[in-house]
């Protein structure tokens, strides 16, 4: 995946913010919002529109690609992408797919009109940027970032192709909402079986910008048959497994206890089970909800913090590490 500042200096983003001369805008205080609707556009599916608390104004802008924290609680903090229509101000749309024994989608879908609930952002770690055509895979959920962009694309007369995947047309949210007359394939696994990455990608032409989000499976896929011509932008589920760490010692506090973190762990599931309430949102190094004071240590930073949540002195539980021989000291 690119990362932010190789984006910025390769790519010009659609509606500025990123690029060169388009400083990244700070995220706005938090904000409260209502829920104005709850429906289920599939079995296991909430879509959720909100509107602000109070009408003072329209809520912050967003591009295609940005997603917003929804706080619960100062411990249940949880990140969805928008997935309404970038112009319209007034409301948000996000849609969350129930997972068992997820607290926070549990939470979600108990949601009913009228409730009020925290936001934080939007901001943006899938940037969608100029490109002489697009591919756009989704796989289930992996929907939600894909749908503002194949509209804003669609209205833009840029070519793209878009490739849906789902376990069954059932249970593939907004299928209805596609563009009409597109190119649009929809592969559920229950009528064609497991797509193919040969099937997916086909030879998508020079200049085609590849975005994908859905399991880590369709990803890799989708990486390993696109060539080194075509840049591939990619969104995950869950954080990806850690397969070059190093073990360290990590201490919680000037007095606290000293944990060690193994190789193919993060220090944020380690110190989990001894500090339960540590919080956490992405596991992926971009919300900064995990990230504490180092007070001592050669850190490895590993986390990408997006616009407005600036790394300073601090140390991302969920993806940094500490550099060769060092002991980390933070302040938890």
């Amino acid at each position: 995946m690119y990362g932010l500042g190789a984006l910025a200096n390769r790519l010009v983003p659609l509606l500025g913010g990123l690029g060169p001369g388009h400083p990244p805008l700070p995220p706005p205080p938090g904000l409260r919002v209502r829920v104005e609707r709850v429906t289920r556009p599939a079995p296991d599916v909430a879509e959720i529109v909100l509107v602000p608390e109070r009408p003072e104004g329209p809520l912050p802008a967003w591009q295609p690609g940005h997603h917003v924290d929804v706080v619960l609680d100062p411990d249940t903090v949880r990140q969805y992408s928008l997935c309404g229509d970038p112009g319209d101000r007034s409301r948000y749309r996000i849609a969350v797919r129930r997972i068992p024994d997820g607290v926070g989608s549990s939470r979600l879908h108990a949601l009913e009109p009228g409730d009020v609930i925290g936001l934080r952002g939007p901001r943006n770690a899938f940037p969608f940027a100029r490109a002489k055509r697009y591919l756009f895979v989704a796989g289930g959920i992996g929907i939600t970032p894909i749908l503002p962009m194949v509209a804003h694309a669609h209205r833009a007369g840029v070519p793209f192709r878009v490739v849906y995947t789902g376990r069954s047309r059932a249970s593939m949210p907004f299928l209805d909402e596609l563009p009409e007359g597109a190119d649009v394939t929809v592969h559920p696994d229950d009528e064609y079986g497991t797509p193919d990455a040969d099937v997916i990608v086909r030879d998508p032409a020079p200049g085609t910008a590849v975005y994908v989000c859905g399991p880590p499976p369709l990803i890799a896929a989708v990486r390993a048959r696109v060539g080194p011509e075509n840049p591939v932008f990619s969104e995950r589920f869950s954080p990806a497994p850690v397969v070059d760490g190093r073990e360290f010692e990590i201490r919680l506090g000037e007095d606290g206890p000293v944990v060690t973190v193994p190789a193919d762990e993060t220090a944020l599931d380690v110190i989990r089970r001894v500090r339960p309430r540590t919080p956490y949102s992405c596991r992926q190094g971009f919300c900064g909800a995990c990230r504490v004071g180092l007070l001592r240590g050669d850190p490895e930073h590993r986390d990408r913090p997006t616009g407005g949540s600036p790394r300073g002195e601090e140390f991302a539980l969920c993806v940094s590490r500490a550099a060769e021989g060092a002991h980390i000291v933070v302040d938890l």
